[in-house]
């Protein structure tokens, strides 16, 4: 193999995929990065068994090949040299690549391809296309309503369903649940559901390019795997096994009070208030009072023995009787911030059933979160 490609986009493509390397595994080439030529660009992979991460960069391949190298001490290397043109010349005999760049010249000691694990081809006809920004919006309104918690696996990832032209990416960790869905350009071919990890999603969200148009999805049969393929990028991950539950019958019907507030100013009150309430039980009072004649109020209040107390009121439109609920703000404010329409609106109905927050204007997101006991 004989590669030469510039330095910045190099480092690019090994930013991409270094989150994919395996940090601790009892396979040595697990903590290596596969470099190859491809179809006249150079492929980067890097894979911890669950996840794989693959890129493609332009290049001027002058000889075929491939090779695999120790991960940090490629990348670190790359991320120190000159913006210039770098050559990368593999010795098949000793399995070294020599990594030249202006005056600095580095020889790498790798790991035989061949003992990379094998990436299957792909068959992008079967696959679904959606717009890319459409996907990192349904990412970014759910993941964070994951779990963390290892004893239950099926809420570490978030569950995909396409039926019909409808497409439906929905997330709880048992307290709250952030459901989107959205339409897709053209109808699948057969119905799927799949439990996909969070880290997999937010990694997808972080290496998918504004600029791109679309991604495609595959899932092909009975590997337990999916498959997001873009223009210079591909991720796979292992899907989660279980049964997700069946958040449709937690999200209540109908509500009897129905209020309207600005998103930026409830966001700003919640962060305010959260300072006081991360020091104590991270909870917080939304006193929802109704006013006649006139705009209606909620006062956000949080108290802490350690810090003291806190409030702060916005204006809200309300219709329907006053209440008093709780909530933990962290997770007021998480949903508060992915939600991008001016106003949201809050539905409720007592102060121990679940509420609903979602933006006023835009149907295809809703998020139920749990009230806290109010002592």
């Amino acid at each position: 193999m004989k590669v030469s490609v510039q330095q910045q986009q190099l480092a690019h493509g090994l930013s991409i995929v270094s989150r994919a390397v395996s940090p601790r595994s009892t396979l040595p080439v697990l903590a290596n990065i596969l470099v190859a030529t491809d179809e006249g660009r150079l492929r980067l992979s890097a894979t911890n068994l669950e996840l794989t991460i693959t890129c493609w960069i332009s290049a001027q391949i002058a000889e075929q090949g491939s090779i695999t190298v120790p991960a940090r001490t490629f990348s670190d290397l790359i991320s120190t040299l000159p913006n210039d043109a770098v050559t990368l010349t593999l010795n098949t005999k000793t399995q070294t690549l020599n990594v030249r760049c202006l005056t600095n010249h580095t020889d790498i000691k790798g790991i035989s391809a061949d003992e990379f694990p094998p990436l299957p081809p792909v068959d992008l006809a079967e696959g679904v296309e959606m717009s890319v920004s459409t996907m990192k919006e349904m990412i970014q309104q759910t993941v964070f309503s994951t779990s963390t918690d290892d004893a239950r696996p099926v809420l570490q990832g978030a569950l995909l369903t396409a039926n019909g032209s409808e497409i439906t990416m929905a997330a709880t960790d048992g307290f709250r649940i952030s459901v989107r869905k959205d339409e897709l350009p053209n109808p699948v071919s057969r119905p799927f559901s799949a439990i996909i990890p969070a880290r997999a999603l937010s990694e997808l969200a972080r290496i998918a390019a504004d600029g791109e148009q679309t991604v495609t999805l595959l899932m092909p049969r009975e590997r337990g795997q999916i498959i997001f393929h873009l223009k210079d990028a591909e991720l796979i991950s292992q899907l989660i096994d279980g049964n997700f539950p069946d958040y449709k019958v937690i999200i209540p019907r109908a509500f009897k009070t129905h209020t309207i507030v600005t998103t930026a100013a409830f966001l700003k009150a919640c962060k305010q208030t959260e300072i006081i309430a991360r020091d104590g039980t991270n909870v917080v009072r939304l006193n929802i009072m109704p006013r006649p004649d006139q705009p209606g109020v909620i006062e956000i209040s949080a108290q802490s023995e350690e810090t003291g107390t806190g409030e702060a009121a916005v204006d809200a439109s309300i219709d329907g009787a006053g209440l008093v609920i709780a909530f933990n703000v962290r997770f007021l404010r998480e949903v508060l911030d992915v939600i991008k329409t001016p106003n949201v609106s809050l539905e409720t109905n007592a102060n121990n059933t679940p509420a609903m927050i979602h933006p006023v204007g835009d149907e295809k997101y809703q998020h139920v979160i749990m009230p806290m006991h109010l002592g």
